[in-house]
């Protein structure tokens, strides 16, 4: 499985090395198996090497260039990131960028190899449209994107959900997991208020692949948790 951090704009550096440092220890103690993915903040980026695998949040398709705010390649060859999260719900509906925008920006990261989480999800007024109108607007981002990519791990996650508490129920879950993979043979991950409580039943699920944590994954206690609840249903 797939067991995936994305600590937004939390931690600093120093404090994401000392998490990231508590993961190993814990994987290595616990003889882990399974994928282990974090996504810093862009200032709390950093080389490591490990079992724990670090991401970007976020990056522009462009290797250096007049992008105030973003960064490209350079940068992330400075800490030898090649994983990129693309299209979270906060980068599309709080920061506003479109379907073309993240279209050309996994096509840059692809082209490069990059290993991809790719976000698709629906917000509260379309999931209470009914499913043919969620499942036409979660269609829609997946326009432009090579769903065949080698490199590709799709993550679901209701907009409507994420740091809310509130969460599908879990034959909804693995409802749209079912139909999502229809369009993909990528690994699929969900996220959306997945925490302590409920992660070792999101990921007993057919066709849930694993979880990308938000908020509940900052105490590396309980991350460490939810790694090894898909450690022991793997087994």
């Amino acid at each position: 499985m797939i067991i995936a951090a994305n600590l937004k704009t939390n931690l600093t550096r120093k404090q994401t090395r000392l998490y990231v440092n508590e993961l190993e220890t814990y994987i290595k103690q616990n003889n882990i198996k399974q994928d282990i993915l974090v996504f810093p903040a862009t200032s709390s980026l950093d080389i490591h090497s490990g079992k724990v695998v670090l991401g970007a949040q976020n990056a522009y398709p462009t290797q250096n260039g007049a992008f105030t705010g973003e960064i490209g390649l350079d940068q992330l060859e400075e800490f030898l990131i090649k994983t990129v999260l693309i299209g979270h719900s906060e980068r599309r509906h709080v920061l506003g960028e479109s379907q073309d925008e993240l279209v050309k920006k996994f096509n840059y990261y692809k082209d490069l190899g990059f290993k991809i989480i790719y976000c698709v999800g629906e917000p509260l007024e379309k999931r209470e449209a009914g499913k043919e109108e969620m499942m036409k607007y979660i269609a829609s981002q997946y326009e432009g994107i090579d769903t065949s990519y080698e490199n590709l791990i799709i993550a679901y996650e209701p907009v409507w959900a994420i740091g809310t508490g509130l969460t599908p129920t879990l034959e909804d879950i693995e409802l749209i997991h079912t139909d999502l993979k229809e369009k993909s043979h990528a690994p699929l991950l969900y996220g959306g208020s997945v925490k302590v409580t409920n992660a070792k039943e999101v990921l007993e699920l057919k066709n849930v692949d694993g979880i990308l944590v938000g908020s509940a994954a900052l105490y590396s206690e309980h991350f460490c948790t939810m790694i090894q609840f898909a450690q022991d249903i793997s087994q």
